[in-house]
């Protein structure tokens, strides 16, 4: 009789625990400037920082913020969505990454109205390591090795919108770096973002995919917009009524005998090449671009049919 009580007491306590445990975990949590990573992250206790809320937020919930400050950086392994509107809200980290994601095949992570400063000594502003698909809304990240790190490790998407990338300017660094592991893809979509002083804009790489529309890459040491085939793997980039200008090298580049880049609509002017192709690389050109004022100006080395 006593072991089959405490047997009884002991699945009891396990429930208790568990139903806590269940309890603790929110579909939507709060983080405050005055917040307490101890509270429960509710609307009126609030937490403190996004690694705090994270633990006790449901996967595919979202941590919205509530009023200004900084939350420090935060890894993510779920589904969840961080969300700010109006608030001045950010990350600010040093010598390190702002936010790490490396969830399931399936997850999907979206990021939305904050500033991630890394000042001048960070690795990367956002760093994907796996996951199905990040959204990136209406954000400013600066002052990173790479603004964007964007390495799946399986097929993946990644969204861009309404965003500036700007001043991540380290060597071999730059605004957004997309490069698939060895087995990785990555489809890429932009949509009015801003790529402003960095080492380089946008470098594509093997098994990448990427559409680009009314964005602009401008002032970047190097490349404005770049994709580059160096194993073989095919990269395709489409940039649609972008501009390019004021690179140091290229406007817009291309690289290995499997990188294409199309251009409708495009302007590409005061870099110190504008169009530039090289090694089997081509560079397609619907015929309705602008490329002119550059030092070498370039020329596409395929010619599009408009339908």
């Amino acid at each position: 009789m006593k072991r089959f009580m405490a047997r009884t007491v002991l699945i009891v306590s396990i429930a208790i625990v568990s139903s806590a445990t269940l309890r603790a975990q929110a579909t939507r949590t709060w983080v405050s400037g005055v917040g307490d990573d101890v509270n429960p992250c509710s609307r009126t206790a609030p937490c403190k920082t996004f690694a705090g809320a994270i633990s006790k937020t449901a996967a595919g919930g979202e941590i919205d913020v509530l009023d200004p400050g900084g939350f420090g950086a935060v890894s993510i392994t779920k589904s969840i969505a961080i969300e700010n509107d109006g608030a001045l809200a950010g990350v600010l980290v040093s010598g390190t990454n702002g936010i790490v994601v490396s969830a399931a095949a399936s997850d999907v992570v979206t990021i939305r109205g904050l500033i991630l400063e890394g000042l001048g000594t960070s690795l990367s502003g956002i760093n994907f390591t796996s996951g199905g698909s990040l959204h990136v809304e209406n954000c400013t990240i600066e002052g990173f090795n790479v603004g964007i790190s964007f390495a799946p490790s399986a097929t993946s998407s990644l969204y861009v919108k309404d965003t500036i990338i700007r001043k991540n300017t380290t060597t071999g660094g730059g605004g957004v770096l997309v490069k698939p592991g060895t087995s990785g893809r990555a489809d890429v979509s932009f949509d009015h973002v801003r790529l402003e002083g960095n080492f380089f804009g946008f470098r594509g790489e093997d098994r990448t995919t990427a559409n680009i529309r009314d964005s602009i890459s401008n002032g970047n040491a190097t490349n404005g917009f770049l994709a580059f085939s160096g194993a073989g793997g095919t990269v395709q980039i489409n940039l649609e009524s972008c501009v390019s200008a004021n690179n140091g090298a290229s406007g817009v580049s291309a690289n290995g005998a499997a990188a294409t880049v199309r251009i409708s609509n495009v302007t590409v002017t005061n870099n110190t090449t504008g169009l530039n192709s090289v090694n089997g690389a081509t560079i397609a050109s619907f015929q309705n671009n602008r490329i002119g004022g550059n030092t070498t100006n370039g020329a596409p080395n395929s010619i599009l049919t408009q339908q």
